[in-house]
């Protein structure tokens, strides 16, 4: 389980999740306008997903959507666009462009029905030059929470003298937003004005991985904010496999994650480094951040390695298992292990309680009989060894899910999925995690293949199912 740390803190994600999942907290004495915050993300992340984005989107889009709250900064909103615009670009989705574009320009939060003021500056993605919030219908608008009223500093968009009809957007021209109300329901597929459409809207398929692995997910914690978006998917589209077995650019890109890990064995927090350069350090993902590296560590029994792309030249920095990241090395005809002087990954953490507990919207990969290295698999085959036990757990757990409500008494730190949500324990209540809107994705319990234990994380109904079936467990989802 990802512990996910931040390079600064949001208040209002604190009261998100102690208070409730998706709406701020309001002074009594003032009519708020909220809506569902986590639906501003849900489209992009799950376009995320399918563009191979994995372990990055979920955090990311928390991290996007609790800029919606009242008390979030003027251009905090602004700046988490540009992050995700900034991965959709790694991944080559125009899809994942466009819905940053529509997300910038949703409506926040106001907590007392008041117009939000508007970021004063130019955000570094050209994709999102000229897009600014929209307010919401029933917002006074011409008074801006702070106290300030229109004309004063903040209360125009950057870059305009003047904005006829007072609370709408590029996107939505003829003025605000009903209240609580997804500006991306209302444009639906419509490319924002003065950008054009997507090429198409089914985001690029993920390449299959040679080696089996967990997976690699975050989980959000009560008191701080996820960490700024890890690099490139593991894969990308955009350029054909003009070789294999190690011809072509294959092994080029093996020898140079070869490389890069060989680099990254010598690094450690301390280390210098540029703003925006990705690595691992130990077994954790790092991104520079003010001349430091700020550090999110990968799941248990998973470890932070360089990778050979695919489908075109280039590498990729991700979480895997040591035999996930040796094996797609060695596919690429690049001899000489991790580092290319035979050198393994660095040892992922210990699994302290036997389940690895996640709620990563992503489907899992088909379950695998292979072994990840470190862990001896007592029974590969026909669900003997642990791997029988396990898909007994995961239906134990699966039946204890079905009875569990948000209000359901828990302990603090405790994981569990909650009518389809993924659901953590913060002060004696579960705080609920969706796993997505429209991608038929629910929390689950399923099987560890490569040791005893479970996980717990977003994948499909019949993912779920088949996991379980492979493990040799009859009685299907909980047993």
């Amino acid at each position: 389980m990802v512990q996910l740390s931040t390079f600064f803190q949001l208040a209002g994600l604190v009261a998100f999740s102690v208070h409730t999942p998706y709406v701020d907290a309001a002074p009594l004495l003032y009519k708020r306008i909220a809506q569902t915050i986590a639906a501003s993300t849900a489209q992009w992340e799950q376009a995320c997903l399918a563009a191979g984005g994995g372990q990055q989107c979920n955090p990311l889009s928390i991290k996007a959507f609790s800029t919606l709250l009242a008390n979030a900064g003027p251009c905090e909103q602004q700046d988490a666009a540009d992050e995700m615009v900034d991965l959709a670009n790694q991944l080559n989705s125009a899809e994942m462009v466009r819905l940053s574009q529509i997300f910038v320009q949703q409506p926040r939060n106001t907590p007392n029905s008041v117009a939000i003021p508007y970021c004063q500056q130019a955000p570094r993605n050209s994709e999102l030059d000229g897009l600014f919030q929209c307010q919401f219908a029933g917002a006074n608008q011409q008074t801006f929470a702070g106290g300030a009223t229109l004309g004063a500093p903040g209360t125009i968009p950057f870059g305009l003298n003047a904005l006829d009809p007072l609370g709408s957007c590029p996107s939505k021209p003829d003025g605000p937003v009903p209240d609580g109300q997804q500006l991306i329901d209302i444009v639906g597929n419509a490319a924002p004005p003065s950008q054009p459409a997507p090429e198409s809207t089914q985001a690029p398929d993920p390449a299959p991985a040679p080696a089996p692995t967990e997976s690699c997910t975050t989980t959000i914690t009560s008191t701080v904010t996820v960490a700024a978006p890890a690099p490139t998917a593991e894969t990308e589209t955009g350029a054909g496999n003009n070789g294999n077995g190690g011809g072509g650019f294959l092994l080029a890109n093996g020898q140079e994650a070869q490389q890069l890990n060989a680099k990254f064995a010598s690094l450690n927090a301390n280390s210098a480094c540029t703003d925006g350069e990705n690595a691992c350090v130990g077994t954790a993902f790092a991104q520079c951040v003010g001349g430091k590296f700020a550090l999110t560590n990968c799941a248990a029994t998973l470890t932070c390695a360089a990778l050979p792309l695919v489908n075109k030249a280039g590498t990729s920095i991700t979480c895997t298992t040591s035999a996930d990241a040796e094996a797609r090395i060695a596919a690429t005809g690049a001899t000489g292990g991790l580092t290319g002087n035979g050198a393994s990954a660095p040892p992922a953490q210990d699994e302290s309680s036997g389940s690895s507990p996640a709620p990563a919207p992503a489907p899992a990969p088909a379950p695998s009989t292979g072994s990840d290295s470190g862990s001896s698999n007592s029974g590969s085959t026909g669900g003997s060894g642990f791997l029988l036990q396990n898909g007994r757990d995961a239906q134990q757990l699966n039946a204890q899910f079905s009875s569990l409500t948000p209000s359901s008494a828990c302990t603090a730190g405790e994981n569990a999925c909650v009518n389809g949500s993924f659901a953590q324990c913060v002060n004696g209540s579960f705080v609920l995690t969706s796993c997505g809107a429209g991608g038929g994705l629910t929390c689950a319990a399923l099987p560890l293949v490569n040791k005893a234990g479970t996980s717990i994380t977003c994948t499909t109904r019949a993912d779920a199912e088949a996991r379980i079936a492979a493990t040799g467990a009859t009685g299907g989802f909980a047993g």
